[in-house]
């Protein structure tokens, strides 16, 4: 079949900015892997490099998280060279910058693998991986060159606050938990709000989840044991009963401004796993299957008992599995009005 560009040539003026992506899904949700075009970042840590990017850089997220190149809901990484793991990553998002990133680790670890990225011999490859809440340890299981299954060790997750009540503005009061799993969510019962965790409810899902997390913040700061940069509530995660038998749960989380996470959320099964085991519903050992809005699902499980700070902790180990979607150049015409990107919701 003929084609209209065969033979053509144009190349974008070299004073565009190139910016060069891989885009994945992991159960749903999108990532937006940054491959190059980016300008070098300083910093010696992950977090000296999202500060670096964050203060010098920023328009740059929007571009490519906000429309017209992204979308409300678009998810990003930024890989870095690391003196003492495999890479260093940090993510990007609608509002700003991820402690943690449980759908990236697993999509990255996809990626690392069945790209060529980094090179490593067996049916099961490891990755250490330093991100902005502390090194997580990624694994591998290939069949030939495909990934047929993502996991990782999290980082020490922990229950904050329990039973707590808020009164929320335009709902009455809310009964929630905080918990840690690499970032701080609320975690909220669904069927006393008469919430239906589907799709079709995902307008009143994303009200009810921004009203909640504003008041649970104006109620008082949640402050990170070790990094301050890490004290801040991302989220409200709600729970209700799975939709298909043999799961143990389903998961909707909002995060950020807004943003609804297709899948079960790595950091908010973490999360999820602390507060199960702190309620004695999850043993040291055993793994749970929990579903997302969309059906997509992944696995978790409370691997031993441990403390982080003052607090009773769980290392979590969490699966699922990752696809890529797209290879794609970005270019940003400095006459472009929208250049830094816009967001309507």
């Amino acid at each position: 079949m003929s084609s209209l560009f065969e033979g053509w040539t144009w190349q974008p003026p070299e004073h565009w900015m190139r910016i060069t992506t891989v885009d994945m899904h992991c159960g749903g949700e999108p990532l937006r892997v940054i491959t190059g075009g980016l300008p070098q970042l300083e910093g010696r840590t992950v977090l000296e490099k999202r500060r670096c990017f964050r203060d010098r850089y920023d328009d740059l997220r929007t571009a490519l998280m906000w429309e017209p190149r992204g979308h409300a809901d678009m998810y990003g990484a930024v890989l870095t060279p690391s003196a003492d793991a495999d890479f260093d990553v940090f993510f990007l998002h609608n509002e700003g910058y991820s402690t943690m990133c449980g759908h990236a680790i697993l999509a990255l670890t996809t990626l690392a693998f069945e790209t060529g990225l980094i090179a490593k011999p067996g049916d099961a490859r490891e990755l250490a991986i330093n991100a902005p809440a502390g090194r997580v340890h990624a694994r591998a299981n290939m069949r030939g060159p495909k990934v047929t299954r993502a996991s990782f060790a999290n980082v020490p997750s922990f229950v904050y606050t329990r039973g707590c009540e808020v009164e929320v503005p335009g709902i009455g009061s809310v009964s929630y938990d905080i918990s840690y799993g690499g970032a701080f969510y609320a975690l909220v019962d669904a069927a006393p709000l008469g919430l239906e965790l589907v799709p079709d409810q995902v307008s009143r899902i994303i009200d009810y989840g921004r009203r909640i997390k504003h008041a649970v913040m104006h109620a008082g700061p949640v402050t990170h044991p070790l990094e301050p940069d890490l004290s801040f509530l991302y989220g409200t995660i709600f729970t209700d009963r799975p939709q298909t038998p043999g799961r143990h749960s389903r998961n909707v989380c909002v995060f950020a401004d807004g943003e609804v996470d297709r899948s079960a959320t790595g950091t908010g099964v973490s999360a999820r796993a602390a507060q199960l085991h702190a309620r004695g519903e999850l043993k040291i050992g055993e793994t749970i299957t929990i579903e997302s809005i969309v059906g997509s699902t992944m696995s978790v499980a409370a691997t031993e008992s441990t403390t982080f700070g003052p607090y009773s902790a769980v290392l979590p180990e969490v699966s699922g599995t990752a696809s890529i979607t797209g290879r794609h150049e970005f270019l940003i015409d400095p006459d472009d009005p929208f250049r830094t990107g816009f967001i309507l919701r």
